[in-house]
């Protein structure tokens, strides 16, 4: 036999407690402390780091004939494992200064009582925008 649906909005009668979803992942445990920079840091190092080792391919087409004739032709991947080593040893070193630093600098601070009084200030402009354009 065929049953009808209800159509009255169900209300629990006592409130279930909140319980984590076992399918939404866990952050990782670095993620877990303190909040600071030091994975935008280490971004940012790497970055650095990366962009540094393209610096050999233009140091090498300024002095590409000196060169193969010293590498006797093979410039062009002497060129390539210079520059993939020197990208290796600068993202490392440059991301570990960069968390560090970014540890150091890149904090999340409580604002000033001024900066309180600027953002209270501001606010309260938007929402006066915001009036203004409704009515």
């Amino acid at each position: 036999m065929l049953e009808t649906a209800n159509l009255e909005p169900f209300e629990p009668s006592q409130p279930q407690p909140e319980t984590p979803r076992q399918s939404e992942p866990q952050l990782p445990p670095e993620a877990q402390g303190e909040v600071n920079g030091g994975p935008l840091g280490c971004c940012l190092g790497v970055t650095v780091g990366l962009l540094l080792s393209l610096s050999i391919a233009i140091v090498s087409r300024f002095y590409a004939d000196p060169l193969a004739q010293l590498l006797h032709g093979g410039l062009s991947i002497a060129v390539r494992i210079v520059m993939i080593l020197v990208a290796l040893v600068a993202a490392i070193l440059f991301g570990v200064l960069g968390w560090k630093l970014g540890k150091r600098f890149y904090r999340e601070y409580e604002l000033s009582p001024r900066q309180q009084r600027k953002l209270a200030a501001l606010q309260q402009k938007q929402q006066l925008k915001r009036a203004h354009k409704r009515g």
